[in-house]
């Protein structure tokens, strides 16, 4: 696998830079480019760290206790968009939870067969790629269906106006794959010299999983959120 110096890497501030620039070039703010960069560099060497600390060890308190900062952290960025609309962080928890919780129990337990599903090298970036998939079928799916009812739409077609928003990513993400692009874990598999026909395996695995926990948390969402105005309704 050719490994990357700290010196090489910084050669990708060149797109960061260029990116500023045209936010400058357009009257725009360079700190939207800069400061979410600088937290994404910060971010990712702080979780590599903790990341070599929780493989090398296996213990059920601890890998629960991720899940749940994921989660937390996962629901409180889905309602970014529709944060102003009172209930609906329970509504993403409960949505994420349930719809992570089941594609990992499958990915888990029946794809992969591991022997204990609190392994954290196995676990982490599962969850990782399920809940931030989700989190943004989510998020779509919140503030869609508060924009159609907002613009006068029945809550029918609101409904599946904003699931249709929210799996519009990974339908194309389906279509594109070995055509356009290889998909980052893929990637990554085969730079490091896993073989392709095992990686496409792991691969068909990620997607499907992720397709299927984004369409079941965009559902849960909308009918949790349903159930949100209902209540704001009838104590109105």
């Amino acid at each position: 696998m050719h490994s990357i110096s700290w010196l090489a890497l910084a050669w990708c501030l060149i797109p960061i830079i260029l990116v500023s620039l045209i936010y400058r070039s357009w009257q725009g703010k360079v700190s939207d480019v800069l400061v979410p960069s600088a937290r994404m560099v910060l971010q990712l060497i702080a979780v590599g760290y903790v990341l070599v600390v929780l493989f090398e060890q296996s213990s059920v308190w601890v890998s629960s206790a991720v899940l749940a900062i994921m989660l937390s952290a996962a629901a409180w960025i889905a309602i970014r968009p529709v944060r102003h609309h009172p209930g609906h962080l329970r509504a993403a928890v409960i949505s994420l939870g349930l719809s992570v919780g089941l594609h990992l129990g499958i990915s888990l337990k029946l794809v992969l067969e591991v022997d204990q599903w609190f392994e954290p090298s196995v676990l982490i970036p599962l969850a990782g790629m399920y809940f931030a998939n989700t989190m943004n079928a989510i998020s779509l799916t919140a503030e869609r269906y508060h924009a159609e009812r907002h613009n006068g739409i029945d809550e029918k077609q609101a409904r599946l106006s904003a699931f249709h928003a929210a799996m519009i990513p990974q339908i194309n993400a389906l279509l594109a794959v070995g055509l356009v692009a290889l998909p980052g874990m893929m990637t990554g598999q085969i730079l490091s010299g896993v073989s392709p026909l095992v990686a496409v395996r792991y691969q068909i695995l990620i997607m499907a999983m992720v397709l299927g926990s984004s369409g079941l948390g965009a559902a849960l969402m909308l009918s949790n959120i349903r159930h949100v105005v209902i209540e704001k309704r009838s104590h109105s």
